[in-house]
């Protein structure tokens, strides 16, 4: 099955290739706010995400010469690789992947997972933003990313059971922070 061409897209990638700066602008336009959502569920700080993005950008358009077009889908997946290791460099470069140890982790209830039909994906979003960063690093590269234990520990230099483990607590810890929001929205 062949993916289809947008030909909106196609002619965005060929006019930045050739460094025209009006398709520069238009890749901008077009993906900007989904590509600081990406940097956003790695970096809880609006101001460092925007930096994170901007860094992006440049390095998107520095490359995009380099990239080739596949089909639909196809760019998108591209510049959110981009804006996802560029907030892993960050995270690296700045050591927030380790900041948390265990000992300072709080214990959470072995409770059920819970159900979160009845959250908003803003909401949610919010509240993984909130995750210390080296928990929330592990869960989108584990469930938005689709990356396995063992592509996480390669990607940020941790072992497959640190990933793992982090996973495990931020879903706990998750699941306490979505208790507590419904909490507060029932008074």
């Amino acid at each position: 099955m062949s993916q289809s061409i947008d030909i909106d897209e196609l002619s965005i990638v060929r006019g930045c290739q050739n460094g025209d700066n009006t398709a520069r602008r238009r890749l901008y336009e077009k993906f900007s706010r989904q590509l600081m959502s990406v940097c956003m569920r790695y970096v809880s700080d609006r101001d460092i995400a925007q930096d994170i993005l901007h860094d992006g950008f440049i390095n998107i358009f520095d490359s995009i010469r380099r990239f080739k077009y596949m089909g639909e889908g196809s760019l998108k997946a591209w510049l959110t690789k981009v804006m996802m290791n560029e907030s892993l460099k960050y995270l690296r470069k700045n050591a927030k992947l380790n900041e948390i140890s265990y000992d300072e982790m709080p214990d959470v209830a072995d409770d059920e997972e819970s159900d979160i039909s009845d959250i908003s994906a803003s909401v949610l979003m919010e509240l993984v933003r909130k995750l210390p960063d080296g928990y929330r690093t592990v869960l989108n590269l584990y469930v938005f990313e689709d990356k396995s234990h063992k592509e996480i520990a390669s990607m940020l230099n941790i072992s497959e059971h640190t990933s793992s483990s982090q996973y495990f607590r931020a879903k706990k810890l998750l699941t306490t922070m979505i208790k507590e929001y419904r909490d507060h929205e029932e008074r």
